[in-house]
């Protein structure tokens, strides 16, 4: 799976989709051993004042070598360790965004990340509303939304995804990432093998309801699953080799986002019921559980609602509007189905990596899994499968 930035922006420019995409503006994309020393340069070459933001473990991991290498270079770094709630989790709400606005000095001219999706989102948030730029330093292959410009914040209680800025760079440091607790990669392999269900749920939404679609943005994501999939056993050996490949694949589903605008490469359903749950954990009080593993079990139980339910309700749904038409979106999503991997298919590759195959088995009891499906289409304005089975509406295109 080799690409280059100027090789996406070049073919981005050449797509004949008919949309306009973003082109990527991060100027470096390391993945290596020995990228802190990498990143120390970078932000010497630019910057003399920055504020670095971590969690406690991730600080230990990382953050403390890369403000001791910017010392060294004469560059002045404050540290922000976030503070975890009573559980002992980092969440990205309003406690924690005040947390890193108070970090920063009228000095600071750029935010460092250190740490996972979440240490990312606040940094995320934070840089763009004080209009500095932000850097990434991933400790761990846990999540794809490294590149993005996505930011999911819980705000009152709620998951909103706010549309922020990208990194100007990426360091990946392969000799940190080896370090990292197992069941982070497994994490963010379960957050691609959550593409199976974006990806069908994408290209659904664009069939029926004629949501913007891009066949080589839904090819980039495709790419980048199929390469996680093909190289499980290594991605779950958790060395340097299966852990570069997962942590390139993470950032290739970041940068499809980035190119398309909006997270729908790589976020449906199955993240809509990952979503859910995270906010009825936070609001019982209850542990978080990371967000990859709750995605992929959550892929598993979207991948076998989709496959018995939306064919025969679209089925259903033509006879009763009897629209000419109608009957080649049935089957073009008939074949879209029939290309989506079997939940027992998607159980089988999490257990491989290590993650989670059920909601049970990180906490999510069947009370919690029913209730989702029935409520989480609500957290976006998107018109998924899990959408339609909830709110049917015509489904021909002249009347969505």
């Amino acid at each position: 799976m080799d690409w280059t930035i100027e090789e996406l922006n070049r073919l981005a420019a050449e797509c004949s989709c008919g949309l306009t995409h973003h082109p990527i503006e991060i100027r470096e994309i390391v993945v290596e051993p020995d990228a802190l020393q990498r990143a120390a340069a970078f932000v010497q070459s630019s910057f003399r004042h920055v504020c670095i933001f971590a969690d406690a473990n991730t600080f230990r991991a990382a953050g403390q070598e890369l403000a001791n290498r910017l010392k060294e270079l004469a560059v002045t770094s404050s540290v922000c360790i976030m503070e975890p709630d009573v559980n002992g989790d980092v969440v990205a709400d309003e406690r924690t965004l005040v947390q890193g606005f108070l970090a920063c000095s009228p000095q600071t001219e750029a935010i460092l990340a250190v740490g996972a999706g979440t240490v990312h989102d606040i940094a995320r948030f934070c840089s763009f509303k004080m209009k500095i730029p932000f850097i990434s330093v991933p400790t761990a292959a846990s999540v794809d939304g490294f590149t993005s410009a996505g930011a999911p914040l819980i705000v009152r209680g709620v998951k909103q995804t706010f549309q922020t800025q990208a990194p100007i760079a990426v360091f990946a440091d392969v000799n940190v990432l080896v370090q990292a607790p197992r069941r982070l990669a497994a994490s963010g392999f379960g957050d691609m093998i959550g593409k199976f269900t974006s990806l069908a749920d994408w290209n659904f939404g664009h069939l029926v309801a004629d949501e913007p679609y891009c066949p080589w943005i839904a090819t980039l994501t495709a790419k980048a699953l199929e390469t996680c999939v093909d190289h499980v056993h290594e991605i779950q050996a958790g060395g340097p080799e299966g852990l570069s490949i997962l942590m390139r694949a993470l950032i290739l589903s970041g940068l499809a986002m980035l190119l398309f605008g909006q997270s729908h490469p790589a976020s449906g359903g199955e993240h809509h019921l990952s979503h859910d749950w995270e906010m009825e954990l936070l609001r019982t009080g209850k542990p978080q559980v990371l967000h990859g593993l709750k995605v992929g079990a959550a892929s598993a139980v979207i991948a076998e609602t989709y496959k018995k339910n939306v064919l025969a309700a679209m089925q259903s749904l033509e006879g009763q509007l009897g629209q000419e038409g109608c009957g080649e979106q049935v089957e073009a999503v008939s074949r879209l189905l029939a290309g989506l991997p079997s939940a027992d298919d998607i159980r089988a590759w999490i257990r491989l990596a290590g993650g989670a195959e059920e909601p049970a088995e990180l906490g999510i009891d069947a009370h919690l899994v029913a209730a989702s499906l029935t409520r989480a289409h609500r957290l976006r304005n998107r018109y998924t499968m899990l959408r339609f089975l909830k709110e049917p509406m015509s489904f021909h295109k002249e009347n969505a």
